[in-house]
């Protein structure tokens, strides 16, 4: 197969004989179409005969969210693939594995994780992951740390800046994450039961400063190479594994934007509780899970991001006593302020999130919606001030109160 075309199930199955070792020449193979996201097709090829399958991950040329009016660079495949690569290299357990990229078909062959549910829909159904925060902070820690200035090689760490250079995706994030959610653009879908408390942020000046902040840093700093869509739908999870997915937004950017994501996920699922939880008991041992993950989030990182500095730290300056407890601090802060803009855009922005929006009570989805609101504005405003995690913790847990 060569040159770009979507394919069928029929040419699905076709290319997944091609791939050596892996299903029985001339058995039966089935497909299905199980892409539910916004961007690409994905094919679930499998041997009922062996039980073996994969996945088959193609890009469209346009966003399937809405159609061929918003084309899309067909090279987030490759930026998919090589990003998955890296990934696997530094936390084998911790990503799917790929079996081929087909750069013409913009195509990526991986590892089935069928065995594994959408962490987002895990925590709707209100499961307990205890393995989920080591695994993710080690996640944040490896491939932060070894991407930086501060685990690779300047020079070589230039040269990936440039094959990580991801202008359409980031433009995604730049408009929806950091622009549309503070003002009144089409893009927006504003709930109109909570319309008040949204026109508030629009005109919240002190607000759109700290935003400004952080979405200067987002369109400047080349930290390390970040997954850039690290969100609880972006994780496949079982209790005893942890796979990150889709990091088709990889770019080099702020560290703490790919931290940042993953607690407000767990926060605006702490939200919802509002209508997941049958009564106030159950509620409050639930939202005390999310928080404590947040707590032990944090603490794994930052211990684990620690380590491998003093053990395995390349710049002899980043040694200079004081440097890294500062850069640590700086890294908090921004956790705090990226977080916060996660939560505010999936609000009442483009693309939301079904831990809210499946809520079937109204009035338990807008105490939800109202509650996401006041938690990530409070922290966009205090995340310069940020001093430990305690203090995002406690912010989640005033608006409930």
């Amino acid at each position: 197969m060569s040159a770009y075309r979507a394919l069928t199930e029929a040419e699905a199955i076709d290319y997944a004989r091609q791939i050596p070792d892996l299903f029985q020449k001339d058995s039966e193979l089935t497909s299905r179409e199980i892409g539910d996201g916004n961007l690409n097709l994905v094919f679930h090829i499998s041997e009922p005969s062996t039980g073996k399958s994969i996945i088959l991950k193609q890009a469209l040329p346009y966003a399937k969210v809405v159609g061929e009016s918003w084309p899309l660079t067909l090279d987030r495949a490759r930026i998919e693939s090589e990003a998955l690569m890296i990934q696997e290299s530094l936390c084998p357990d911790l990503v799917p594995h790929v079996h081929a990229y087909e750069p013409e078909l913009a195509l990526t062959v991986m590892q089935d994780l069928s065995d594994h549910v959408i962490m987002r829909r895990g925590l709707m159904e209100r499961n307990k992951y205890p393995l989920f925060a080591s695994h993710i902070g080690t996640f944040l820690a490896r491939t932060l740390f070894y991407t930086s200035d501060l685990g690779m090689n300047q020079q070589d760490k230039k040269e990936q800046v440039k094959r990580f250079i991801n202008p359409e995706l980031c433009k995604i994030t730049e408009d929806l994450i950091f622009d549309d959610p503070y003002t009144d653009s089409p893009n927006n879908n504003v709930p109109p039961a909570i319309r008040d408390a949204v026109e508030a942020v629009w005109k919240d000046t002190e607000l759109h400063l700290e935003v400004a902040i952080l979405r200067e840093k987002f369109l400047t700093q080349a930290q390390a190479l970040i997954h850039g869509d690290l969100h609880t739908g972006s994780i496949f999870i079982k209790p005893d594994s942890t796979k990150v997915i889709d990091p088709e937004f990889a770019y080099y950017g702020p560290m703490g934007f790919d931290i940042g994501a993953v607690l407000a996920n767990l926060l605006l699922n702490y939200a919802a509780q509002e209508g997941w939880s049958p009564d106030a008991a159950s509620r409050q041992d639930y939202r005390n899970y999310l928080t404590q993950t947040i707590r032990d989030i944090w603490k794994k990182f930052d211990s684990e991001f620690r380590a491998l500095w003093d053990e395995h730290g390349v710049d002899r300056m980043s040694k200079t006593p004081g440097y890294q407890d500062l850069y640590m601090k700086r890294l908090l802060q921004d956790t705090f302020g990226y977080a916060g803009c996660k939560i505010v855009r999936r609000v009442h922005g483009l693309s939301q999130v079904a831990d809210i929006n499946k809520l079937e009570d109204e009035a338990a989805k807008e105490r939800a919606q109202r509650i996401a609101l006041a938690i990530g504005t409070t922290l966009i405003k205090s995340h310069r001030k940020a001093e430990s995690i305690e203090q995002m913790i406690e912010i989640a847990e005033k608006n409930v109160s």
